[in-house]
């Protein structure tokens, strides 16, 4: 397994490869659908340019568009000592500037962080959380969230889920102008085969997108949990806070969705299934079985 060090300097290396591979996606894309529907290219740039900008400022606003999502509050050391306590502790720890603070109002025992970098991280947690854990449970979840901000995951993971998105957009306006263009109707229907090649590549690459999305999401909170037995020293705390997690699964946080599941500690929206490969392959989160071996060494 990769140290810290190496963690953080990997997520900042594929956040890069990522938004390339997405460029280059994103005009073989363009230049496909231009060639084969006989566009004026005004289309697809202005289309571009609309991702483009709506990407833009989603990278910059990540935080407050997953905490408004949430329905998530700030807090201070007045109204919550405890929970501030042991994230500034913990911050000095693991060596990040200390992250805001929020609470959700809900019974689900759950908890997320946010931001681009450690300089503009947030960190969430449910009431139901706060009431239910010991703060040795607490620090662990905590801890595990400040992994996400220190090893820049929460970077990678907005990147992802922000080109995800993008392409899905995308392939759906471009299917739609196909349609609707005025252009050569003839061109359209005597290349079956392109056409079948076209509605393959506007069904796959989405799913294809979700799955790498996924499949980074699930690798990352391997890390985050190995990353917060390190800085509290007593892994513990968290195996006893996923074991909780865990047990109280059946109560719902309300206010997630499938766009924010991968941020959470535990998948908010689809209980954990147990020994179907299909179901894992399309889990933002390993099994919490799993991820309690790993840290118990097992």
């Amino acid at each position: 397994m990769l140290n810290i060090y190496e963690q953080i300097d990997s997520n900042k290396r594929k956040s890069w490869v990522i938004i390339a591979l997405f460029t280059l996606f994103m005009v073989a894309f363009g230049y496909f659908f231009s060639y084969l529907y006989g566009y004026d290219y005004s289309y697809l740039i202005l289309a571009l340019a609309i991702s483009g900008i709506g990407s833009w400022i989603s990278y910059y606003n990540s935080d407050s568009i997953a905490l408004g999502l949430a329905g998530a509050h700030p807090v201070t050391r007045k109204t919550h000592p405890h929970y501030a306590n042991i994230t500034e502790n913990l911050s000095r720890v693991a060596g990040i500037p200390i992250p805001r603070i929020y609470v959700i109002d809900r019974p689900a025992l759950n908890a997320f962080a946010t931001g681009r970098d450690p300089e503009h991280a947030a960190i969430a947690v449910t009431q139901g959380l706060l009431d239910a854990m010991t703060r040795t449970e607490i620090e662990g979840v905590v801890a595990h969230e400040l992994s996400h901000i220190k090893n820049y995951d929460t970077r990678l993971m907005t990147i992802v889920a922000i080109l995800v998105g993008s392409i899905a957009m995308i392939l759906d306006w471009s299917w739609r102008l196909s349609w609707h263009s005025k252009g050569d109707n003839d061109n359209r229907g005597s290349n079956p085969i392109i056409l079948i090649i076209g509605i393959a590549l506007i069904i796959l690459a989405p799913i294809i997108a979700s799955l790498i999305q996924m499949a980074i999401s699930r690798r990352r909170e391997f890390y985050a949990d190995a990353s917060a037995a390190h800085i509290t020293r007593q892994p513990s705390g968290l195996i006893s806070a996923l074991k909780k997690i865990a047990s109280h699964e059946d109560i719902k946080l309300e206010s997630a969705n499938t766009a924010t599941a991968h941020l959470y500690i535990d998948d908010p929206v689809t209980t954990e299934t147990h020994g179907s490969w299909l179901a894992k392959i399309f889990s933002t989160h390993p099994p919490i079985n799993d991820r309690i071996k790993a840290l118990e060494g097992k």
